[in-house]
């Protein structure tokens, strides 16, 4: 089975820490220089060293706020003008939890803006170089909610099925090029972004952090929650060449727990 991404080029979004911080370890592993996009410089450099480069591999990180979409724009053109993206990981922090009755409009255009239009931008400005190549590799790193909505998280509930709809969409244009668009759906995944939710969760139920905390493990056939790892070890290989005729999927990694076939 071909895993080696030696000399495929990657960018990975919101790889200052969690998932994609793991995602772009993980592809630099298997040969991938990675370009990592987020908003913090000195935790993009951080996870920079953290890289492999036992493969002659070329890293860099630029600082970037996906609710920019001017900045995205002029950041994903220097990329491109410079080299040819193999492997594009979409990947933002989800929005603030709350039911979605009391969420403001402005809630969802911000949303929908550091999402589906963020996604839409770095792969407008990828594609060409992966058509000319006959090889693309589109990731999203989305959510569980898109099968079944999750309790208060209302406004992420919403944006993350439209990015799922727009994966799927994009995937039946492009496959035709040699180019897949899959998503992940991660779980339970112990990053800062589930220690929010377990505590937003915790005070809308008048309960510690640590009791429900326990309440969602045991919810995780598993009986444990996921670890970043486990997360990029499905994108890492829905990035090589091994899953050249996987595409257009939603692949749930969450122990068990989302309750569909």
């Amino acid at each position: 089975m071909n895993l080696s991404l030696v000399g495929k080029k990657a960018i990975v979004a919101g790889s200052s820490q969690g998932i994609g911080k793991a995602v772009a370890i993980e592809l630099s592993k298997l040969g991938a220089s990675c370009f990592l996009l987020a908003r913090n410089g000195k935790m993009l450099q951080d996870s920079l060293e953290e890289l492999d480069t036992a493969q002659s591999q070329n890293h860099q990180f630029f600082s970037v706020d996906f609710t920019d979409s001017i900045a995205l724009e002029k950041c994903i053109e220097q990329i491109t003008a410079a080299h040819d993206i193999d492997i594009l990981i979409n990947n933002t922090g989800g929005p603030a939890g709350g039911l979605i009755q009391n969420a403001t409009t402005e809630a969802f255009e911000n949303a929908f803006r550091q999402h589906v239009v963020a996604n839409h931008i770095l792969v407008q400005h990828v594609i060409p170089a992966m058509k000319q190549k006959g090889y693309g590799r589109i990731i999203n790193i989305i959510s569980t909610s898109v099968r079944i909505p999750l309790d208060n998280l209302g406004v992420s509930n919403t944006i993350r099925a439209a990015v799922a709809s727009w994966s799927k969409t994009m995937s039946n244009e492009l496959a035709q090029y040699g180019i897949t668009v899959n998503s992940v759906l991660p779980g339970f995944t112990s990053t800062a972004r589930l220690d929010a939710v377990a505590s937003h969760f915790a005070a809308a139920s008048s309960v510690t952090k640590e009791v429900m905390e326990e309440k969602m493990k045991s919810s995780v056939p598993a009986k444990r929650f996921g670890t970043p790892e486990e997360i990029a070890a499905v994108a890492a290989f829905l990035a090589s060449p091994a899953a050249s005729y996987v595409n257009g999927v939603s692949i749930p990694v969450d122990g068990g727990r989302t309750g569909t076939i």
